[in-house]
């Protein structure tokens, strides 16, 4: 598999060093348009917009769990749905309370 020179490594040295640009220069061109964003969130949050966002939040981690897990929706599904709940009362009360 290898040839003894190292090119895996060099060639992983490269797409770290691309991913790390990469992620530089969205920061450096997304920082500014997240400025309203920003601008909204300093004004503070209600409850309303809290559960919004919990809500969200809650999707997007249940959904990265649920493809992690391997067995997708159909096997974990009785203990996603118990936890998705917690997690969302958890998650709405901690942004209406920091925001």
């Amino acid at each position: 598999m290898s040839d003894g020179n190292g090119s895996e490594l060099r060639l992983f040295a490269i797409l770290l060093l691309a991913a790390v640009l990469l992620v530089a220069v969205l920061v450096l061109y997304l920082l500014p348009a997240a400025a309203p964003l920003l601008a909204e969130l300093n004004s503070g949050l209600g409850l309303k917009d809290a559960a919004l966002w919990g809500f969200g939040v809650t999707v997007a981690l249940f959904v990265l769990f649920a493809v992690v897990a391997g067995d997708s929706l159909i096997g974990e599904i009785q203990f996603m749905l118990s936890s998705f709940f917690g997690f969302f009362l958890i998650l709405t009360l901690l942004i209406a309370w920091v925001f």
